[in-house]
């Protein structure tokens, strides 16, 4: 594993701090939870790190390739490479993960909570959505942030056949479900600060179509995987 030797390193021996050289930079982190998620493309990544510039995105992850913490494999007809962790990068894994437990226990809820991003979390829904418990047929499901400005409040959730696909724009299928609420009580529940039921009954987030995808939303919807830390630490 080659040793990353930007500009401003640390210059020490400790291993904490020739991590800290590679891992610790601005959005690297960021980059490498996307990846744990599995291979990803450039405009897969932009998705996920929404406010990160493409030229400091195309940086990072040429620094990450010549660490060794993932590697560039193939290319699509447009030209474009995907990234995926290697085993140094894999290896990561458990140290991302709990940098993740630890903000969720650590930091209050209504800090994070500041930080809303309709995109960035409808992104998040569609990776962690679970098909298998959805009926064998395509579903279509539209959210409604009413709050929000026009291009901005209105997101479809289209699965079908196992894959899930995230629309801004209207796919022009049937709606099987309409789920609308403020933005702040999904991004909630998302994060495992509150249940799905609770903010439903509060009047907060409404469902209104199929009754079947309805009752099963709270297990179909898959949450944060950073959400299993409140609930453990709510039991």
């Amino acid at each position: 594993m080659r040793q990353q030797t930007e500009q401003g390193n640390y210059g020490q021996f400790c291993p904490v701090a020739m991590a800290a050289e590679i891992v610790c930079s601005k959005w690297t982190a960021l980059l490498l939870r996307e990846l744990l998620t599995g291979p990803a493309r450039f405009n897969d990544l932009r998705r996920g790190v929404p406010k990160m510039s493409p030229t400091l995105l195309s940086k990072r992850l040429k620094e990450l390739e010549e660490a060794g913490v993932i590697s560039a494999r193939g290319k699509d007809r447009t030209g474009a490479a995907e990234y995926r962790l290697t085993a140094a990068g894999e290896d990561l894994r458990p140290v991302v993960m709990s940098l993740g437990n630890w903000g969720q226990r650590w930091i209050e809820s209504s800090l994070s909570l500041k930080n809303l991003d309709p995109s960035l979390l409808m992104w998040d829904m569609r990776r962690n959505i679970a098909p298998t418990t959805l009926p064998d047929r395509r579903c279509t499901v539209q959210f409604v942030y009413p709050e929000l400005t026009a291009g901005r409040n209105t997101w479809w959730l289209v699965i079908e056949r196992g894959d899930v696909d995230l629309c801004s724009v209207d796919p022009g299928f049937e709606i099987d479900l309409y789920v609308s609420g403020a933005l702040r009580s999904m991004t909630a529940v998302w994060m495992g600060h509150v249940t799905l039921k609770s903010e439903v009954d509060a009047g907060r987030i409404v469902l209104t179509g199929d009754k079947g995808l309805s009752r099963s939303m709270h297990s179909w919807l898959g949450l944060s995987p950073f959400a299993k830390e409140k609930t453990r630490l709510a039991s």
